[in-house]
């Protein structure tokens, strides 16, 4: 084994010669490609150019960077970011070289206030006199949904339309987790508290399923006006397509029926564009995609700095994905300490998490507001539960009608997987404890007075979550607890019932910020920053190149390498018994 090991690291030391030399070839490689890259003048656009809003794909609140090697092969440039989009819009709507929007629909996908927040942006573009023109071979409702705030909605001579309502499945495992004797325990506050159902239902409790179509009603009736008021016809009519199974009907009964504005080929769409902006037949569209065109766009500058802090994903304690606690709350601070930040917008887009991370990041935000600096919130697509949890301090909150949020509730779930062992596997426990809660785990079921202290956790914590609302939105506590319970609830409701101040976008957000205080000027700065330094991103290279050297030398022997590093550095596991959620 002495010898093993001698070998091991005899072999890590002569790595490190070859690491070293990879390391420096990848940093000289990336200052080669940075020169390349910064001698690339910005992006130029000429007169006559269209904004295209390819639909393809999924539309992400933003994207996150991308490294020096992508920008300069150009990998991402058609990834979809509701930010790029939006901005876009609004500064073409003003700029003389852009002649019009061409929506080209081929079945993006978003959130439901994703897609009405583009939607919106069109609407007001569309006020500086410019076109904008929709085609699709086949529209998803959600791209429809869009492509009606067009002036003209292109379908192909043989495309489809899906018009549908809203509405899905819902999935359920109890009855598979039955036949795997694992009984799931659940914890909970709140009488629609849903999250837990599947694990311990076959179907949704009457609770859920009224709180489902309390919301998604009205979410429908806002897309149905919305796309009546557009086609200049009646929600009756829409709702009609929706009942008619719209995807199978003839393309020839569209443009009568007023689904659409005519039928055309894409090289037809595509010719009448050319025409519009003094094209050739011959000649190709300028078509520039948003994702191009915002890094044409030189943003404004000020004394005045408002920091807008995305927090989208799960909210998690630490990690590297979503609204990250140990990660978040520290940046906060240093908001709030920044003297060169004079106010906060929160963008939220999560539908909860981590009840641990989401008090800290409550608490930093508290921080802030002690500062007197101002504090918003403006809600995306969901900000529930934990994602409520980190909005209900700001000084007002925004919302879409067509929001979800709300879902004040809390619950803990542990396994049991005692039956499965024994009865399924043929493994066998047997407990030798000092103190009967000794073992408190996933193997054994909880006992009554296990199953009563956990009870007492979880309403404590929903105790706090409630008081959090209540102070944050200067209600009773009784008030908001007549709106908690774990209710999901639409935007239009939410502001209704107090949960929100305005109907808004992020635009609206900023801007009513903006003129609350008296910002005549003002420079937007978002967090957390998504592209890393050069150096960074060198050092980063060089670490990988160098472990994956190592890794590839030892062969077998990569696990003891991984050991000793865990060793070195110290890491410890931590097991937790249960996961105290809110979402």
């Amino acid at each position: 084994m002495k010898q093993f090991f001698t070998y091991v690291l005899a072999t890590i030391a002569g790595i490190w010669i070859t690491a070293i030399i990879a390391i420096i070839g990848s940093i000289l490689m990336a200052i080669i490609m940075m020169a390349a890259g910064m001698s690339s003048s910005t992006p130029s656009i000429s007169s006559h150019s269209i904004l295209h809003i390819n639909l393809d794909g999924v539309i992400e609140e933003r994207l996150e960077g991308r490294s020096i090697m992508d920008r300069l092969y150009g990998v991402g440039e058609d990834q979809l970011s509701l930010k790029d989009i939006v901005k876009s819009i609004r500064h073409a709507k003003d700029d003389s070289k852009i002649d019009g929007i061409f929506i080209d629909c081929k079945g993006g996908t978003g959130g439901s206030a994703t897609i009405a927040y583009i939607r919106e942006a069109l609407t007001d573009f569309k006020e500086s006199g410019k076109w904008v023109v929709a085609y699709g071979d086949a529209y998803s409702q959600q791209n429809y949904f869009v492509a009606t705030a067009a002036d003209s909605l292109w379908v192909n001579p043989v495309g489809l339309v899906d018009v549908h309502g809203v509405g899905g499945s819902l999935t359920f495992y109890k009855g598979l987790l039955d036949k795997l004797d694992v009984e799931v325990q659940v914890i909970k506050v709140g009488t629609y508290k849903s999250a837990v159902e599947p694990f311990i239902l076959t179907e949704p409790s009457e609770a859920n399923r009224q709180q489902i179509r309390s919301y998604i009603t009205p979410i429908w009736n806002y897309i149905t006006e919305n796309i009546a008021s557009s086609r200049g016809v009646s929600t009756a009519s829409v709702n009609q397509w929706a009942d008619s199974i719209l995807i199978t009907c003839d393309p020839k009964l569209l443009p009568g029926m007023g689904v659409a504005t005519s039928l055309r080929y894409r090289h037809e769409a595509e010719e009448w564009m050319k025409e519009q902006t003094d094209r050739d037949k011959d000649q190709n569209l300028r078509l520039v995609s948003p994702s191009t065109y915002v890094n044409t766009i030189k943003d404004k500058k000020s004394s005045t700095r408002i920091a807008v802090l995305y927090a989208t994903g799960d909210i998690v304690d630490n990690g590297n994905e979503g609204i990250v606690g140990n990660k978040m709350a520290p940046l906060i601070l240093d908001l709030a300490n920044d003297k060169k930040v004079d106010a906060l917008v929160l963008r939220v887009n999560s539908g909860g998490g981590s009840a641990f991370a989401s008090e800290q990041i409550w608490e930093a935000l508290e921080q802030f507001k002690a500062t007197g600096k101002p504090f918003y919130v403006s809600m995306g697509d969901v900000a529930a539960s934990g994602g409520y949890y980190i909005s209900c301090g700001a000084d007002k909150i925004y919302c879409q009608p067509v929001t979800i949020t709300g879902s004040i509730g809390i619950f803990g779930m542990i396994p049991s997987i005692k039956g499965f062992l024994n009865d399924k596997l043929g493994i066998t426990t047997a407990d030798i404890m000092t103190n009967p809660n000794a073992n408190i785990g996933i193997i054994n079921p909880m006992t009554p007075i296990q199953r009563a202290a956990m009870q007492k956790m979880i309403d404590r914590g929903y105790e706090t979550f409630t008081t959090r609302c209540a102070e944050g939105r200067n209600m009773p506590i009784d008030s908001i607890k007549a709106i908690a319970e774990g209710r999901v609830w639409d935007g239009v409701t939410a502001k209704r019932i107090g949960l929100v101040d305005e109907l808004g976008n992020l635009d609206d957000c900023i801007a009513d910020l903006a003129t609350a205080n008296g910002y005549l000027k003002y420079e937007l700065v978002e967090y957390p920053r998504t592209n890393k330094e050069w150096w960074e991103e060198i050092l980063d290279e060089g670490t990988s190149i160098k472990q994956a050297m190592i890794r590839k030398e030892l062969g077998a022997a990569a696990p003891y390498y991984d050991a000793v590093k865990k060793i070195s550095k110290m890491e410890h596991v931590q097991c937790r018994m249960q996961e105290v959620v809110i979402e």
